[in-house]
């Protein structure tokens, strides 16, 4: 009992509301009350926590020794000795596999999609993650792939490209500033847990994070008045504060109170920050689900 507890803290099912980003083709395409698309979306979002979970596996055994030096994740499972390397390993791929065959049953088009994010994921593990920039955008990337997964699923009629421009800054704005938590917490360590921290500096991060946050805030306001099937009335930019409070108290709680290290938990734990996703979900549900659409 202690091993499947330890292998599924190592699987982080905190971080699976990441996989979150699959609906979003489900809600914005108008078809959350559609039985048929959305339970392949909730299918699609239970095989992506099932895909994260293989790639946390995959990225603890990489990381196995730095994150002993990480203050920290040195208390991960695999890092503090309480799991098997050789059983995570066997389970990583047992999982991913039952992933891939999952995906394949609801979709092919999900299937490759899935497949693909788990190639990003491990050259990200084993590569991607030691080049700078490059590191940010791959987090990124994954992201945007969840997104193209549920609009594979729901075979989107409504749905507008802008919604991957904003998903790709969102993810953006999180990756650097996590990258920046990183390098504040770690100080002179930093180098020595992941060595891409010292390809960066403050400066560097927090000028990529003003371009970033400006650019979401901007492709976020021409989404919600420009976009194609939106409602005639433009009540979609009365959901433009939500956005602004929510990046806003991000950067107050990275900046101001040194967290930021876990985006995924640090959204479920800030009370401000919950209500205010919450509440942008509300809003846009009932605005576009009760108010007629422009085109």
């Amino acid at each position: 009992m202690r091993t499947v507890r330890a292998l599924f803290k190592t699987m982080r099912p905190k971080q699976w509301t990441k996989n979150a980003f699959v609906f979003t083709a489900l809600v914005f395409d108008r078809k959350l009350f559609v039985p048929d698309p959305l339970l392949k979306t909730v299918l699609a979002f239970l095989l992506f926590c099932l895909a994260s979970g293989v790639v946390y596996i995959i990225n603890d055994l990489a990381d196995m020794e730095n994150d002993r030096q990480h203050p920290t994740k040195r208390y991960r499972p695999l890092a503090a000795g309480e799991l098997s390397p050789r059983l995570a390993a066997w389970a990583a791929g047992l999982f991913g596999i039952t992933a891939l065959g999952g995906a394949l049953a609801v979709d092919q088009g999900l299937a490759l999609i899935l497949a693909g994010y788990l190639a990003l994921q491990l050259a990200y593990s084993f590569f991607l993650k030691h080049l700078v920039i490059i590191d940010v955008m791959s987090v990124a990337a994954g992201f945007v792939l969840r997104v193209a997964a549920g609009v594979v699923v729901v075979q989107v009629e409504r749905f507008s490209p802008w919604l991957y421009v904003c998903t790709t800054l969102l993810a953006l704005f999180i990756a650097i500033n996590r990258r920046r938590h990183e390098l504040t917490l770690l100080a002179d360590n930093a180098a020595n847990h992941r060595r891409i921290l010292n390809e960066y500096s403050l400066t560097f991060l927090d000028e990529m994070n003003s371009m970033v946050t400006a650019s979401t805030v901007i492709a976020y306001s021409l989404y919600t008045f420009s976009a194609p099937n939106l409602p005639a009335n433009n009540t979609m930019m009365l959901t433009i504060p939500f956005v602004l409070y929510g990046l806003f108290r991000y950067l107050y709680l990275v900046h101001v109170k040194g967290e930021g290290g876990a985006p995924d938990e640090l959204i479920l734990k800030d009370i401000p920050l919950l209500l205010t996703v919450l509440l942008w979900i509300v809003s846009v549900v009932l605005i576009l689900y009760l108010f007629p659409t422009g085109k």
